[in-house]
């Protein structure tokens, strides 16, 4: 039996009981869904047309009507969502950046100044990054959907009132901005400390440190992490039912009330989520590859990098 470098490679006797096992695994899986969950269902009258019809036959006369109010849901969905989205990043890019500069500030980077100024540099960052510490954690800590509830009935008591979406958007900003900003920062700081020693030692500072040498990679490196934070973003605009924005799932709600089909509505627009959400880590793989390969590319030696060879002289 050939042996591999962390386990045995299996013979054929054990590929055999591994492919029975699989069989009888995936068997008592159909068996158990189909006992389980079909036939409850269907005696119930679950796959009948009267409840699917709105959804899936073009000739019933709510076909038309159910979709169109669907995708006014899925629109304001992926409205919310892009906002979420690209002002969290935002937020959590500055919110992350300001941290690391502030943890910089009280660690005493600014030497040149006069003693004075130094330690009030210090105090001061000092000061703020504890603040901006306990802000993080605050919001971190709070459930998304009583944020949402906050600022959409906290709002409009200090004069301040918007409309319905925005109420959703900054919530959910407030919440993954944070969580963003935690991600990058600590991507930031995972990175080698010559780093930092190599750009004060060309004689950037702190901030172009930051900027131009910890931030790009920190992107890179927390890619993955970042497109799961921004899934949850899309996941969590249903969340706006509580302040009655027609998202999705408001909508699918409307619905229910007047077809009074939960379990065939609810189906459909988890099968719309779960496209959608694929669809984004799928792009965000995407891009991910695309800048490993130009990295990569990057560090190659071009033609003019490479040195002529004299024929003379290899004679």
């Amino acid at each position: 039996m050939s042996t591999s470098v962390l386990y045995d490679v299996p013979g054929p006797r054990q590929r055999r009981l591994t492919l029975i096992i699989s069989i009888v695994a995936a068997i008592a899986v159909l068996a158990g869904a189909y006992y389980l969950v079909y036939l409850p269902l269907d005696e119930k009258g679950q796959f009948s047309l009267d409840l699917w019809g709105p959804l899936v036959d073009p000739s019933n006369e709510n076909f038309t009507l159910v979709w169109q109010r669907i995708w006014v849901g899925i629109e304001n969905t992926l409205i919310a969502a892009a906002l979420a989205i690209v002002s969290s990043l935002v937020i959590g890019t500055l919110l992350g950046v300001l941290r690391i500069q502030l943890k910089s500030i009280a660690g005493n980077r600014y030497a040149g100044f006069s003693s004075p100024v130094a330690y009030l540099l210090r105090g001061l960052g000092a000061g703020l990054a504890v603040l901006t510490r306990i802000c993080v954690e605050v919001f971190r800590g709070l459930p998304v959907v009583i944020t949402i509830f906050f600022v959409a009935r906290g709002f409009p008591e200090f004069g301040i009132t918007l409309d319905t979406l925005w109420y959703l958007v900054i919530g959910l900003t407030i919440y993954n901005g944070v969580v963003i900003a935690e991600i990058l920062r600590s991507g930031m700081e995972g990175l080698p400390f010559g780093q930092r020693e190599a750009a004060v030692a060309i004689g950037l500072s702190p901030f172009q440190t930051t900027t131009l040498i910890l931030l790009p990679q920190a992107f890179r490196i927390m890619l993955p992490a970042l497109i799961s934070q921004l899934v949850v973003v899309l996941k969590d605009t249903s969340l706006g039912f509580i302040i009655s924005y027609e998202e999705t799932l408001n909508i699918g709600k409307q619905i229910i009330g007047v077809l009074s089909n939960p379990i065939q509505v609810y189906f459909v627009i988890a099968v719309l989520f779960i496209l959608v959400n694929y669809s984004l880590s799928k792009l965000a793989q995407y891009v991910q590859k695309r800048l490993a390969r130009g990295r990569k590319t990057a560090n190659l030696p071009t033609a003019a990098d490479v040195a002529p060879v004299d024929a003379g002289a290899a004679v």
